[in-house]
Formats: C-alpha cells, structure tokens, sequence
C-alpha cells in the first residue's frame, strides 16, 4: 500500500517527481502503470528510461502494472525525454519516461503522456491517476498484456535530420556537454549520422551516470556552463550545446564562450518556422523576451503568448496549430514533432542556421537578442501572496504600467517588463526583468528586488 501522504508530495504539476527510492520505489511505480492505463484507456504503452541508478527497475515496475491493467507495453529502454516523445508520436501510443530531468542524483520521476505525445498534466489526467493510486481499483479481468522490447534510437535519428537537415557549406566544430546524462546516448546517434567534413564533434561528458560526478545537468544555472564555456574557447569551435539530464532542453555557448539566451534561440527557429510556413501562430511564454513577439510579428506570423509550462503549452499550440513553440527556460516545441519539446532538434536548428553563413554565431545572434535580461533570480519569500500584493499596490496606477496575472504577475512598461511566480515546490518567487538597455534592466531589477525582500 502506498503512503498517501508520499502520493500526495510526488505528484506535481506535469509529473510525478520525488527522492528515490525514498518517495518513489518500486510499489509506487507499478501502482502509477497500472493508473496510467486505467485513466488513459491505453491498450499499449511505451516507456522509457533514463541513467539514474534506479530508473531500470522503476521503468519496469510501471510496465508490469501497465501489464496488470492489460496494455501491451513496449520497452523502449535507455532514452531522452524527447525520444520517448518520438516513440509515442512514431508509435502512435500513450508513453512514461523515467527521469529527474536536471534534479540532483537523488531523485527521480515519470513524465506521462496519452498517445502521440499529448501531455498529462493536472488538468489533463495527472490528478486523476494520482486518485487512482491512492484509492485504486480493480483492473477487471483482461488477461495481462504483452511486454516486450523496441530499439528505435536510429528511427529518432533520422526523423529529427529529416526535420533540420544540414544544408549549408560551412564546416562546424561543435562542442557537446551532456552533462552524463542522456544526450550522452543520443547525439552520437545523431550526429554519426552527419558527414564527417560537415561537422566536427567534440564531445564532453558523454559517459552515461546518474551520479553526475562533473556537474549537475541543468544548465539553466551558470555555473554548469562553465566546463562548456571554456572548452568552446580553448578548441576555437564554432558553437557549444549544453543539455540537460533527460535532454529535452538545449543551451547555446557562442564562439567566445559566451551563453546564448533561449529567448534568442526562439527568435532564430521562429524565423526559420515561419519561412515554412509563412503566417503562422508561433507560442511564447511570458517571461520570453519581447524581441520574440515583435520578431514574428515583422515577419508576419502571430505571435500568441502563454503560461509556463509544457502542458499549456502544448495545449496552446493544438488549440492554435501554433507551428513552434519557445520557452526562455530552454524548451522547444515543433508542430512537426507532435507539438513536443525536443533539446536536439533545437541544437539540429542552430547547426542548420550556422552552416548557411559565414558569420560567427555571436553575430548570427545579435538580432534576436536586442533587449538586456536579467534571468531568473529566485528569492525565498514567507508570504507570497503579501509579497505579489506590494508589488501590485507599487506598480498599480503608474503612467504607462500595465498589470496582468496570467502566470504569477507581470507588470509592462514600453521601456522595461518584469513577472514574478511562485515556484510549485519551494517557497520561492522567482523574478525575470527585461529592459530596452542594461541600466534601465538593472534599475528595475534592484527596485523589484528590495520590494519582495523587504524585512
């Protein structure tokens, strides 16, 4: 019997995400598998894992109670979070992934998705299932299903080549830091695939290991950048990719070892989208720069702006048919891979966008990056309904301000724009300020700051 109060502190907002096995063993799992199928109504399901130590067992654990409820399972085995995607787009099928994403060694989790990668999250599933393990039912008298294996490493290969081919001439010296997580597997699957005179890899903590022994794989934090920073310097490559633990996001380093911000990642495959599909609705959340926004507007598209989060996202882009997707937190949706995010198809635009030119990524850059940004800066808060509230009387009123509570609060002015939200699991605000240039960036910043860390 699983501990409802362990239940209740796993599931969160897209996933189910805790210490393992401390929170979630081996009972759990199987009694999410078994929920999965009942909730979902999945005759066949798709799981994959990724390197933690204890993902193995837990992937296997969710396939036999998958099996108990009477789906088919296909074991997909060691994966990134988007190749299951691929594999339940590819598929056709409803998929779990077992990943802590970029969280410590310690944890680990499960990443659900209903058949062709559609999300389940709270709104979408995710509670109920939830409901289902804590008070389960019978999974009637189906006879158990199937289980069996399925490499499809190199169908995930050649379908993200097909979707960003290397068309240029130039010749790129890449740098890869995978962090010892799963791009570790997958890029060498990818990138054999490129000619050898096209592309030059180099690759940095390619060993797959849950224990992280270089540094965390989350390369949102700048710290985790630095190996990859200076490694771009010291072999004169053209580009650096940092990607996370399940590698379903993807960071630049530019050619003087300088990171690239995700809101100028999205502005460059907003272009090269958009040149697909001329007009198109392309989604960003609120804490994406307004560069992007008023980019797809020049170029004729719709921009549509959203929540945070991939399963508003995802959700946006289908009510939408929005053909991409960006998020400043380094995820990356394509209509043409069943609307999900994927960290190397991302990379593959880059590269793409790269070959076709003679100038230095920094300058290919510098067009899609006007605007100086703060990044999020995280302050642990008691109150932060006090605290959202004093920001409100602050700014409420001013000449030119504009409040809207869309995800957390953000308050817009021509020359500058700041949100702030509350984290799912910590008692922190996190705070993301943009201005037109770095002194007004800066001003606001520290006058938003001493408001929400006032004694």
């Amino acid at each position: 019997m699983v501990d409802p109060a362990t239940v209740h502190a796993v599931f969160k907002a897209y996933d189910v995400r805790g210490l393992a096995p401390e929170q979630i063993d081996t009972e759990l799992a199987r009694a999410v598998g078994r929920a999965h199928v009942q909730v979902t109504g999945a005759r066949e399901v798709v799981v994959g894992h990724d390197m933690r130590p204890t993902s193995p067992d837990l992937a296997g654990a969710f396939a036999a109670g998958a099996s108990e409820a009477g789906a088919d399972v296909v074991m997909i085995g060691l994966a990134s979070t988007d190749m299951l995607y691929f594999a339940s787009g590819h598929l056709g099928l409803a998929g779990a992934m077992f990943t802590a994403s970029h969280n410590p060694a310690a944890y680990n989790g499960i990443k659900m998705c209903r058949a062709n990668a559609v999300p389940l999250g709270t709104e979408s599933g995710l509670t109920e299932i939830r409901d289902l393990v804590l008070e389960p039912r019978a999974a009637g008298t189906a006879p158990l299903g199937d289980i069996r294996e399925h490499d499809l490493l190199d169908a995930y290969a050649a379908h993200l080549l097909a979707l960003a081919p290397l068309t240029g001439s130039r010749r790129l010296k890449v740098v890869a830091d995978a962090g010892n997580g799963m791009a570790g597997h997958t890029a060498p699957a990818v990138f054999d695939r490129l000619p050898r005179d096209q592309v030059e890899l180099v690759p940095m903590y390619f060993e797959l290991d849950g224990t992280f022994p270089h540094h965390e794989a989350n390369p949102i934090e700048p710290a985790n950048l630095r190996d990859l920073q200076e490694r771009v310097v010291a072999e004169g490559a053209d580009i650096g990719l940092a990607f996370d633990g399940d590698a379903d996001r993807c960071f630049l380093v530019d050619e003087r070892g300088v990171a690239v911000s995700p809101s100028a990642l999205t502005g460059l495959i907003a272009q090269r989208e958009l040149a697909k599909d001329p007009g198109a609705v392309v989604i960003h959340n609120l804490i994406t720069s307004r560069a992007v926004p008023e980019l797809v507007e020049r170029l004729g598209g719709r921009p549509v702006r959203t929540r945070v989060g991939h399963s508003f996202i995802k959700a946006t882009m289908a009510e939408t048919d929005a053909v991409f997707g960006g998020e400043h937190s380094g995820h990356f949706y394509f209509r043409d891979f069943w609307r999900a995010d994927s960290g190397m198809l991302a990379a593959l635009h880059a590269l793409a966008a790269l070959s076709e030119t003679d100038a230095p990524l920094s300058q290919l850059m510098a067009e899609f990056d006007p605007y100086p940004l703060s990044g999020e800066v995280n302050s642990e808060v008691a109150d932060v309904a006090t605290v959202t509230e004093r920001l409100v009387t602050t700014y409420d009123g001013q000449p030119g301000v504009e409040l809207d509570r869309l995800d957390g609060l953000t308050v817009s002015h021509a020359d500058w724009s700041f949100n702030v939200r509350p984290s799912n699991t910590e008692p922190l605000l996190r705070l993301n300020v943009e201005g037109r240039d770095l002194p007004t960036m800066e001003r606001v910043r520290d006058e938003v700051l001493a408001l929400i860390r006032q004694p």
